[in-house]
């Protein structure tokens, strides 16, 4: 079990928490959602937040360097299965707009990786760049600082953070679909931290942005039928009228990239365009990852790390061996919110079997990654149980999620860390997302004695 320092807090828990519950905006942050109440911020040990804050700037990196990745393989000159592989799925205006010189070098503006402590250190399963939680983590660090608490990014990281990726945008629009609903709530509420008249939220229908204007793309591309609002704001971001964020290149979102990183074929690219101590530091953090491509294999090969020779040999594996995912790569509603996730040890065979296959059939329209998958240490919490008005302990697994804002344009952008949101479950729940019976917590560091 991880031994995560406790911080002590100088008051009641009932009063603390009380404390917490009363800061919450009358109009909420996540609509229809609940969850347990943390008496501290999940505290991480120095090395852990030295780690995070310099993490940004690795996966900065690596942004650029799949987006140089796509361009060359689209333009022959990297190998043109990349992306193939990447706008498999895809219409083709969409392909068109993610390949238009109007976009070109734009990436995410957010970058928030999804973090697993394990007894092994820490593993980045996901990257996500249209994310929930950025309202809900501002809250957090603002409110357990109030309370006395230091959290890292401080209590203004997330807010100040948010408004620095748009720059000197005379107005901010942030246009959120029906799909994201939900989070609108957080939205309104980072709008009003920052400035109201300047920043405004945004529903899927809106289309009337000036010139000069930045709009943050809370709706994901595979949306955009249900986003009436889309084909303008889309059209008038690859004329350079406004900047919008994240990017309308949707390869920079498909899961497929943690198999790109490990392809054997591109290595010599990965270590010219991410130097040899970053490709180590994200290979060493990022789990091993495969397409799970039908394509059959000459007799003698076998695919690495895994020695099959061919993907129905995966179903035949024990439950001891299957400590694999299977996940929807990126272009599809099942592929956020941990729908879409197959966690192979925690599977019946004949459920297993029943997602290799259906993974292997959907290929050509929806491509789906093998991950392996690293088991999170269990780490210690508490939370507050206002119907028996008592604090409760837990043993959990927790997910971070740092969240770091890119400053500044080209080869002079920064990624700043704003925050971390702690997701800490019961030790019973396999995979980690937001739920009911989840403590979400902001991370700072252990308080001295």
């Amino acid at each position: 079990m991880h031994e995560a320092a406790v911080t002590v807090p100088t008051r009641p828990a009932s009063e603390l928490a009380e404390a917490v519950r009363g800061m919450m905006p009358a109009e909420g942050l996540f609509a229809g959602q609940t969850w347990r109440t943390a008496l501290a911020p999940l505290t991480l040990e120095p090395r852990l937040i030295k780690d995070l804050e310099g993490l940004g700037r690795v996966l900065l990196q690596f942004y650029r360097a799949l987006n140089l990745l796509y361009r060359k393989s689209a333009e022959g000159r990297q190998p043109e299965w990349v992306a193939r592989l990447l706008d498999q799925g895809k219409p083709e205006a969409i392909i068109a707009l993610q390949r238009s010189h109007g976009v070109k070098n734009d990436l995410p503006r957010v970058i928030r990786p999804d973090i697993l402590l394990t007894e092994n250190g820490f593993s980045i399963t996901e990257l996500d760049s249209v994310p929930g939680g950025i309202g809900l983590t501002a809250w957090l660090n603002q409110t357990y600082s109030q309370l006395g608490f230091p959290v890292v990014g401080g209590p203004a990281g997330m807010v100040e953070g948010f408004n620095a990726i748009f720059g000197n945008a005379p107005k901010v629009h942030l246009v959120v679909s029906e799909e994201a609903a939900a989070y609108r709530p957080e939205m309104q509420w980072m709008a009003k931290q920052i400035d109201p008249e300047r920043v405004q939220v945004q529903d899927g229908s809106f289309n009337t942005p000036s010139d000069g204007d930045a709009v943050y793309r809370f709706f994901e591309m595979f949306d955009l039928p249900n986003v009436p609002g889309s084909e303008t704001l889309l059209r008038l971001a690859a004329e350079r009228k406004i900047h919008m964020t994240p990017p309308p290149k949707p390869f920079l979102e498909e899961k497929l990239m943690f198999a790109l990183l490990w392809n054997r074929n591109l290595r010599q690219f990965w270590r010219q365009e991410l130097g040899e101590s970053f490709l180590n530091k994200l290979q060493q953090h990022m789990p091993r990852a495969w397409v799970l491509d039908p394509s059959p294999l000459p007799y003698q090969a076998a695919y690495p790390a895994l020695e099959l020779t061919d993907w129905q040999q995966l179903k035949l594996l024990s439950q001891k061996e299957r400590d694999l995912i299977i996940k929807v790569s990126g272009f599809s509603a099942r592929a956020w919110g941990a729908r879409g996730v197959y966690l192979g040890s925690d599977l019946p065979q004949a459920e297993w079997s029943a997602a290799v296959d259906a993974a292997l059939r959907d290929y050509s329209h929806s491509p789906h990654l093998l991950q392996r998958y690293e088991k999170p240490a269990l780490v210690a919490t508490s939370w507050f149980d206002f119907d028996a008005r008592e604090p409760r302990s837990m043993q959990g697994r927790v997910r971070l999620c740092p969240y770091y804002f890119v400053v500044g344009d080209g080869d002079a952008a920064r990624a700043q860390l704003g925050g971390v949101l702690a997701t800490i479950c019961p030790a019973e729940k396999k995979i980690i997302h937001g739920m009911t019976e989840a403590v979400l917590a902001p991370c700072g560091p252990a308080m001295p004695a």
